[in-house]
């Protein structure tokens, strides 16, 4: 005790703070992350070595942040942690940017990697995404709020997921911007039509249908009953008169 108590007057004497040993380290200080990561399939694969099997897990993950960036990512390790770590910095290094119009993707593209061939088109707003488990969770984490695919070939999911990132960076530029342009221009006369029509005024026949409205139910009572003074006598003028039965002639 008496030594520990010299070393802490020496560091004080030297200008420098005693160390506090007794506190604990806190790892909580990470950054929230701007993506969004997702666990699409998680395998245990074995490699055969001198001696037996090696066993080990693969993960495959894809994260995206929801505003036109998304990547994918595989990542082995004998952890299925240590596997989902790895895949999602392998990821984050193959980022692709998506161009999205109003929810959707530009026009139609088809893409194949392998035996898997992924068809995309672009869809209505309010569709939302029609699409298998993996091509959707990549155009989930993109942004895509509408779209309509078929996967053609294989269903692995692996092939599958790098065939629609290659169709998400197979997209041109210049005809991207063409077709964006054209949404804007729909997008500014619609909304000019919708100002129009609510800024007019009333037309004259909106006005005698608020005239009738506004009008009280006894004169509408007091046009279709009859007065009670009205004779009677019209109402049977319009009876039938009674017919006669005819006389048999005597034969």
């Amino acid at each position: 005790m008496a030594d520990f108590k010299k070393n802490t007057s020496l560091v004080e004497e030297a200008g420098r703070p005693a160390k506090n040993i007794m506190r604990r380290r806190s790892n909580d200080r990470r950054e929230p992350s701007e993506f969004e990561e997702r666990v699409i399939e998680v395998r245990r694969v074995a490699r055969t070595v001198k001696g037996g099997r090696r066993i080990r897990f693969r993960a495959l993950v894809i994260i995206g942040n929801r505003k036109g960036k998304v990547g994918m990512g595989l990542g082995k390790a004998n952890d299925v942690s240590e596997a989902v770590k790895k895949a999602v910095t392998q990821a984050k290094k193959n980022i692709v940017i998506v161009p999205i119009i109003n929810g959707s993707i530009p026009y139609e593209v088809i893409s194949k990697h392998g035996s898997a061939v992924v068809l995309l088109k672009p869809a209505a707003s309010g569709t939302s995404i029609v699409a298998g488990g993996s091509v959707r969770a990549v155009a989930d984490l993109a942004g895509i709020t509408d779209l309509l695919s078929k996967m053609l070939g294989s269903a692995n999911k692996v092939n599958n997921i790098i065939a629609t990132m290659k169709a998400f960076s197979s997209f041109n530029e210049g005809y991207t911007d063409r077709i964006r342009k054209a949404a804007e221009s729909k997008e500014n006369m619609a909304a000019a039509v919708v100002k129009e029509t609510t800024s007019a005024p009333e037309t004259p026949k909106e006005e005698v249908r608020k005239d009738v409205a506004s009008k009280p139910k006894a004169d509408k009572k007091a046009d279709v009953e009859p007065s009670s003074d009205e004779p009677k006598a019209e109402a049977k003028k319009t009876e039938k008169p009674a017919t006669k039965p005819k006389a048999k002639k005597a034969k």
